[in-house]
C-alpha cells in the first residue's frame, strides 16, 4: 500500500513529472493523427483503386486483344473450379490514346489542344456490376441503366457547335472547266442549236426520304480533363472552370488492332467520371465497347477480362492468391494472357503507401522516445534527491524489489497519464482537423491541404482502435523501460551508507 501511496503523492508534487507527461501526451498525439490521416488517406486510395479496378484481371498486351472472342473466355472461366465464385464479368479494351479538342481563345479564334489519355471500351452495364463504374459517374451516377447516350440537351449543343464550325470556314473558290482549244468560249452569250438538233430531256434524280441520322458515339471523360481549378488573385479562393461540356466534341485516336494503323474518331461528349483521383480523373475516356472495338478493327475481341468475386471468397485474400488466381491462369497461355488481382495491378503503389506509413511512424515514435529519455533524467534525479529517504524506507524494512517496484510504478503511471491526455487531445484533432486546417489557412494565408490535388472535399481520416492501443502499449512500455536503470540503482543502496551522516 505505501508503495502506492508514494507514487501518487510524487505524482502530484514533483513538477518535473509533468515535463514526461507532456512529452509523452505530444508523442501519443502526434502518432494518433498522422496515423489516422494516413491510414485514411490509404483506405480511400485502396477503395477508389478498387472501385475502378474489378477483384481478378486478365490482361494481354497483344495489339488485337485475346485469340478468344469474351463468351468463350467467360465460358471457359465458368467451366472451372474457379466459376462459383465469379459473381459478374465485363469484357474491355484498354490503349493509349491521344485526345485532341478545341476551346476558344480570348480573340475567338478555335485553338486545338492536345493530350495523352487512356482509352477504355466499356458496357456500362456490364462494367458496373463488376466495380463502381456507375457510382463515379457525375450525371448517371443515380440512373439504374447507364449508357454513353447524348441527352437532348447534348445533341442540340453537339448540332449548333457543328453549325459554327461550318461557319467559321473560308469560302471554298469556284473553278471554271474550260474546253481544251485554241479558240476562247463567251460564257455569256447564248448557245446556237444547230437545226434540226433536238436537246434531250433531263430526268432529275428521285428525291429519296431522308432517315434519322446515325446516334452521335458518346464518351465519358475524366473530370480533371474537361475542369480544372485555379486560385482567384482577388479573393485566394480556388474556382473551378468547365472547358468541356456535355455535347462538345473530342477526336480519339489510337493505334489500330494490326499495330501499324492509326485509327480516329469523333465522339461527343456525355458525362464525366470522377474518382476524385487526379491520377484518374485527368487520364481516363471511356467509351462504348462496340465503338472501339469497330474503331481499332478488333472484330469483337477484347485485350481485358474484369471479374468480381462473390463476397465471401473477395475478402479471402490468402485464397484468392493461392488458389483461384492459379487456377484461372492454368486455362489460358501464360505467354499471352495474365491474371492477377487487384492488389498484384497495384502492387508497387500499395506497397509504396506502407512502406511510407512504416518509416513515418518509426520516426514519429522518436517523440515517444524523447519522453523516455526525459523520464530517465528524472528518476535518476529523485533518486539522488531521494537519496536519505530510500535508506529511512529501507531501514524500516522495505525490500529491494519494493523500493525497485515505487520507481517502476512511478513511471508506469506517467507514461498511462501521458497516454491518457495525448489519446483524447489525438482523437481531438482528428475529428477537428478539417476545421483545424481552414483555421489555420486563414491565419497564414496559405492553403495547407490543396484540395485541387486530390479533388478531396475533405481530409480523409479513419481512427483504428488497434493503432490506437499498441501506440499507447509502446508507449508506456517506453517509460517503464527507462525508469528500470534509476529505479534498480535505488533498490540496490545501503541504508547504512545513506544514513551514516544523519
Amino acid at each position: 500500500m505505501y508503495k502506492l501511496l508514494l507514487c501518487t503523492t510524487y505524482l502530484r508534487t514533483r513538477y518535473l513529472a509533468f515535463v514526461c507527461i507532456v512529452s509523452v501526451m505530444l508523442g501519443v498525439c502526434t502518432l494518433i493523427v498522422v496515423n489516422s490521416v494516413m491510414s485514411g488517406f490509404s483506405n480511400k486510395l485502396k477503395d477508389r483503386l478498387h472501385g475502378i479496378l474489378a477483384d481478378v484481371l486478365i490482361e494481354t498486351e497483344r495489339a488485337d486483344g485475346f485469340d478468344e472472342t469474351p463468351a468463350e473466355m467467360e465460358a471457359v472461366i465458368r467451366a472451372s473450379k474457379a466459376g462459383p465464385h465469379v459473381e459478374a464479368v465485363s469484357p474491355t479494351v484498354e490503349v493509349f490514346a491521344l485526345l485532341q479538342f478545341h476551346v476558344m481563345d480570348r480573340s475567338g479564334k478555335r485553338v486545338p489542344i492536345t493530350k495523352h489519355v487512356r482509352l477504355i471500351g466499356v458496357d456500362p452495364a456490364k462494367h458496373s456490376k463488376v466495380g463502381r463504374f456507375k457510382e463515379y459517374l457525375v450525371r448517371q451516377h443515380a440512373d439504374p441503366a447507364p449508357s454513353f447516350d447524348l441527352t437532348p440537351e447534348a445533341k442540340q449543343r453537339f448540332e449548333r457547335n457543328r453549325q459554327f464550325s461550318e461557319w467559321d470556314q473560308p469560302p471554298k473558290p469556284n473553278k471554271v472547266a474550260q474546253a481544251p482549244g485554241p479558240r476562247s468560249v463567251d460564257l455569256f452569250k447564248e448557245p446556237i442549236i444547230p437545226a434540226g438538233l433536238e436537246i434531250p430531256v433531263v430526268i432529275p434524280p428521285p428525291v429519296l426520304p431522308q432517315g434519322p441520322p446515325p446516334p452521335l458515339p458518346g464518351a465519358i471523360l475524366g473530370y480533371s480533363i474537361a475542369h480544372y481549378r485555379y486560385k482567384d488573385p482577388e479573393t485566394g479562393e480556388s474556382k473551378e472552370v468547365e472547358i468541356l461540356r456535355p455535347g462538345d466534341d473530342i477526336l480519339l485516336a489510337t493505334v489500330g488492332a494490326d499495330g501499324a494503323s492509326v485509327k480516329y474518331k469523333t465522339f461527343a461528349v456525355t458525362d464525366y467520371f470522377k474518382s476524385e483521383m487526379s491520377e484518374y480523373d485527368g487520364g481516363f475516356v471511356y467509351v462504348s465497347l462496340d465503338e472501339l472495338q469497330q474503331m481499332r478493327g478488333m472484330d469483337g475481341r477484347v485485350n481485358c477480362l474484369q471479374l468480381k468475386l462473390k463476397g465471401d471468397v473477395a475478402n479471402d485474400n490468402q485464397y484468392v492468391h493461392e488458389t483461384l488466381i492459379p487456377e484461372v491462369q492454368g486455362k489460358f497461355d501464360p505467354t499471352s494472357a495474365r491474371v492477377a488481382s487487384w492488389q498484384q495491378h497495384q502492387g508497387p503503389l500499395l506497397a509504396a503507401i506502407d512502406i511510407e506509413r512504416g518509416i513515418l511512424n518509426l520516426l514519429l515514435f522518436m517523440i515517444v522516445g524523447v519522453a523516455g529519455f526525459s523520464v530517465l533524467a528524472i528518476f535518476t534525479m529523485i533518486v539522488s534527491e531521494k537519496f536519505r529517504d530510500i535508506g529511512v524506507l529501507k531501514s524500516l524494512g522495505a525490500s529491494d524489489r519494493g523500493i525497485l517496484s515505487i520507481f517502476v510504478t512511478y513511471g508506469f503511471l506517467l507514461g498511462l497519464v501521458g497516454c491518457i491526455l495525448g489519446t483524447g487531445a489525438g482523437l481531438l484533432i482528428t475529428e477537428y482537423i478539417n476545421e483545424i486546417e481552414a483555421f489555420l489557412a486563414r491565419i497564414t494565408g496559405q492553403q495547407i491541404f490543396d484540395r485541387s490535388v486530390y479533388y478531396f472535399d475533405k481530409i480523409p481520416t479513419n481512427v483504428d482502435p488497434m493503432s490506437i492501443l499498441f501506440i499507447n502499449a509502446g508507449a508506456v512500455l517506453t517509460c517503464v523501460l527507462f525508469s528500470v536503470l534509476p529505479a534498480l540503482r535505488a533498490a540496490r543502496l545501503h541504508p547504512v551508507r545513506a544514513l551514516r551522516f544523519e
